[in-house]
């Protein structure tokens, strides 16, 4: 009784000092922030006032520079001294000089013209008018200022009177490059649109752009978005490279837009973005100020404020703290304890409540036993299994190599999967999981739409949202089979038989496939007959070394069998185990081999597709072939062996002969006269001549035989036939022989 007295006291003592607290710092902060968001507000469209003003007076000084432009162009073009370099195709030195005067006047009278160029196509020759770099008149060729032929060649692609931002040089040996906006004045009339003549005339950049400031910082930066659409530096008139980011802000958010300003990233970095309405010569003129140098202001204000509210803050909580610590530790101790017995006891209704579905599912405990409401929600189950209900198996691929590589987290991946599948169907059913424990996960749907009894279209998008999701974020493939919409509670167990045998069938269709219980129990009707006749074919050519006839006729076995129920493809991977085995132990004991070596055969339960059982089969009648042809080939390589022992042995016997050998070796003479020639590429006739004759030519040179003692010696029948197959051997006689060699 006390402590709950002493608990109430701390808690309504701590509530009381936390909400001031509270209450003081969340008030500070509160004001901090509208403040600090007015306040922006105001900088930023003060800022923005101010850019726009100065833009804007940048752009009439540009629309001014160009009626001036235009103005002078058309002077020069009505100046009937100027006009004899232009129209003239050899003016003389007289009309030149004159000319050339009365274009440095102009360029002495308006000292914001860098340059004046008039061109004359007829002579190929521009009269430059300039107070730095190439002054006087000059062909293409000698011209420093490549830029303007270019610009000239491609006339077509600029408005007349609208100024060309470029940099370009005049040839002068100090600060050569120039920085101008070029206005270009040309006449193109005629059938080819070719230029008859131009008048360029160059005004400076820095005396344009000497206007253009910036009021909040010198960090900013002011560009021209031109009619191209191009941004130009106005310090360099170069283009300014953008990334992506900017490339689109500039084309979604400024370019032919009424002027304003927002904020966004232009270099990596936080800006303000100020930028005026297109102009007279559509043009637009944008400045970039870090966002920084606009806030640092608010921002220190905005610093300071925080720091006082945290301070309270901390403050009333360490206050707070010391304050309720005497009474707060023996209550503090209660409620770890009761969290502790919260979490354990959270922990075990889990298990509790997926033995309890698990043992409902697999029939091993009654439903009517526990099919009150009250005793299914006190274990934490929302299922009913009076309702429309469905069941979809979820099974891991590759099981076997999932497990072992991580067998450390297998309940984890298992949870995470039961996580995905009650997240992605809970949007539309009332959803229960069950880790069946084994490669299967069990889902329970109650149905909500009634178009589900004859559309299957929503329950096959949320099965592809779960293979696709469980891929993406635990790299787990999974074969998912759904049953047909039942309500009859009593039916729950065989409605699980039905989908796991229709998952069996993942062997035919593949890995990550989605199958219809529904379907595969209508191939209940099948009746499948055995095919003893391929049987039999693949018997013969596992017996005869056809590996690839016996391949074939086992894979016709096998896959005829995908349009039958289940155990019709176990029994016909039962029987051909059993005819296969039998086949196995047959060869063996005819060829004498040794069975240690033989892999095992292989069974549905280690395999989980048609291609993984025809592998391990093949592979095994891959390697049975193996040891048969070893073998085959050990023995002839025995048998060529035993007769040259033979022939070596009894050479001297005249009765020696192909047909002896065969009959000892209790074998067809035609049989080992082929296999001996395949082995040496000699006749075994040739062989024992051959020796005959070593052993004849060894006695002519070493005794003093006589030659018919010598041919009884040897295995002839005479002294006759020696002499003959001598000479033919050699190309003499034994005498002769014999004379050679004891010369």
């Amino acid at each position: 009784m006390r402590l709950n007295k002493i608990g109430n006291k701390r808690a309504l003592y701590s509530r009381i000092l936390v909400s001031m607290t509270l209450c003081v710092s969340l008030t500070f902060l509160a004001s901090t922030i509208i403040y600090y968001n007015y306040y922006i507000g105001v900088e930023k469209t003060q800022a923005f006032r101010s850019d726009l003003g100065n833009l804007t007076q940048t752009s009439k000084e540009v629309v001014n520079m160009t009626d001036a432009a235009q103005s002078l162009s058309f002077q020069i073009y009505r100046n009937s001294t100027v006009s004899k370099i232009v129209f003239y195709d050899k003016p003389d030195i007289y009309d030149v000089t004159a000319a050339m005067s009365e274009l440095g006047n102009y360029l002495s009278s308006m000292p914001y013209i860098e340059s004046i160029y008039v061109y004359n196509p007829k002579s190929a020759k521009l009269y430059i008018a300039s107070s730095h770099g190439q002054n006087g008149v000059f062909t293409e060729q000698e011209l420093v200022d490549r830029n303007i032929l270019d610009i000239l060649n491609h006339y077509q692609e600029y408005k007349p009177f609208t100024p060309i931002p470029r940099v370009y040089s005049n040839g002068a040996a100090e600060n050569s490059q120039v920085r101008a906006y070029t206005f270009l004045c040309y006449d193109a009339i005629g059938w080819d649109r070719a230029i008859n003549s131009a008048v360029i005339v160059n005004i400076s950049a820095p005396w344009i752009n000497k206007e253009i400031t910036s009021p909040v910082d010198s960090k900013s930066d002011t560009f021209i978005l031109a009619d191209q659409g191009k941004l130009l530096s106005v310090g360099s008139l170069e283009p300014h490279g953008l990334s992506p980011l900017e490339a689109a802000w500039v084309e979604q958010r400024i370019q032919g837009r009424e002027a304003g300003y927002f904020i966004g990233q232009f270099g990596g970095v936080n800006s303000l973005i100020s930028y005026t309405a297109p102009d007279d010569l559509s043009w637009q003129y944008v400045r970039i100020t870090p966002y920084d140098i606009i806030t640092k202001q608010t921002n220190s204000i905005r610093n300071a404020t925080l720091l006082i509210a945290a301070l309270i803050f901390v403050g009333g909580l360490a206050f707070s703290w010391l304050m309720s610590r005497r009474v707060y530790l023996p209550i503090d101790r209660i409620v770890r304890e009761m969290n502790i017995l919260e979490g354990e006891k959270r922990d075990s209704m889990f298990t509790i409540r997926q033995n309890t579905l698990r043992d409902l599912i697999l029939g091993l405990k009654p439903l009517q036993s526990i099919q009150q409401v009250e005793k299914l929600r006190q274990l934490g189950i929302h299922f009913t299994f009076n309702d429309d209900y469905r069941l979809i198996l979820l099974r891991i691929d590759n099981y076997q190599e999932f497990r072992e590589s991580r067998s450390s987290y297998l309940l984890a991946y298992k949870f995470a999967i039961m996580n995905i599948a009650s997240e992605i169907c809970g949007q539309t059913y009332r959803v229960e999981t069950v880790d069946m424990n084994d490669d299967g996960i069990l889902v329970l749907l109650n149905i909500v739409d009634p178009k589900e009894y004859t559309d299957t279209e929503l329950i096959e998008t949320l099965l592809r949202q779960i293979q696709q999701a469980c891929s993406d974020y635990l790299k787990v493939s999974l074969t998912l089979a759904y049953s047909h919409i039942d309500r009859n509670p009593v039916q729950l167990r065989q409605l699980y038989k039905q989908v796991r045998e229709a998952s069996d069938h993942r062997l035919f269709y593949g890995h990550g496939c989605i199958i219809s219980a529904q379907s595969i129990c209508a191939l209940q009707a099948n009746l499948y007959h055995y095919p003893t006749e391929k049987e039999k074919k693949l018997t013969d050519a596992l017996m005869s070394s056809k590996i690839d006839e016996a391949r074939e006729q086992f894979s016709s076995i096998i896959r005829e069998t995908a349009d039958y129920p289940f155990p019709s493809v176990q029994l016909a991977v039962s029987r051909l185990s059993v005819t296969i085995k039998e086949i196995i132990i047959n060869i063996q004991k005819r060829n004498r081999l040794q069975n240690e070596g033989t892999a095992e055969l292989p069974t549905l339960d280690s395999v989980e597709t048609v291609d993984a059982l025809e592998q391990a089969f093949f592979a095994l009648f891959s390697e049975m072939h193996e040891q048969l042809a070893e073998k085959k080939n050990s023995k002839q390589h025995d048998m060529v062996r035993q007769i040259n022992q033979k022939i070596n042995d009894a050479y001297m016997e005249p009765s020696l002969s192909l047909n002896q050998i065969a009959d000892e070796l209790d074998m067809s003479p035609i049989y080992i006269s082929r296999l001996y020639k395949q082995q040496t590429l000699t006749s075994i006739v040739d062989v024992i001549l051959e020796v005959r004759m070593r052993e004849v030519c060894s006695l002519l040179e070493n005794t003093d035989l006589p030659v018919t003692t010598i041919a009884e010696r040897c295995g002839f029948t005479s002294s006759s036939y020696l002499h003959r197959m001598f000479k033919r051997s050699f190309g003499t006689t034994p005498t002769d022989y014999r004379r050679s060699r004891q010369a």
